[in-house]
């Protein structure tokens, strides 16, 4: 990372069929050694896997999944004197969001059986109700940086 530039943000293009920069995203975190049309093709199953089952719009579910995923703290290690403290900091909302579809295809990724679009949608069937593996991730970061509280005075 340098230290004399900020670096410049690319602005990204939408995805085709929804015109969704945050499904974008998704998909770019979703696809694997450059294959983009199958990522794409994943994502666009399970949105309408979730479109069926939920009865209704997959892009509702999504955002709200998204939201519930979400963090609004993380921990952060800084030395100090010898020490390693585990500092709580605030997480920017486009970090939160990176971390919130990183934690949906992980999790997605890591459910047995079936098709990857299939275990995508239940993944994010079950975050946009509040459950799932990945709000629990979201929750222990939570508890990881109230549990830290005291060393905020670290923060850096």
């Amino acid at each position: 990372m340098s230290r004399r530039a900020k670096a410049v943000k690319r602005q990204m293009s939408p995805d085709a069929k929804y015109g969704s920069y945050v499904l974008s995203r998704f998909i770019k975190k979703l696809m694997l050694k450059g294959k983009k049309a199958t990522a794409e093709r994943v994502m666009y199953d399970a949105m309408d896997l979730v479109g069926e089952r939920t009865k209704a719009d997959p892009m509702e579910i999504l955002d709200q999944a998204l939201k519930n995923d979400t963090p609004l703290l993380q921990v952060k290690a800084r030395r100090v004197g010898g020490a390693t403290y585990q500092v709580p900091v605030e997480v920017t909302p486009e970090r939160g969001q990176f971390m919130a579809i990183r934690w949906l295809v992980g999790f997605a990724r890591d459910r047995s059986g079936r098709s990857m679009a299939e275990k995508l949608a239940a993944e994010v069937a079950d975050a946009a109700k509040g459950e799932g593996n990945s709000v629990k991730k979201r929750q222990d970061t939570h508890k990881m940086a109230e549990a830290n509280k005291a060393f905020a005075h670290y923060r850096w």
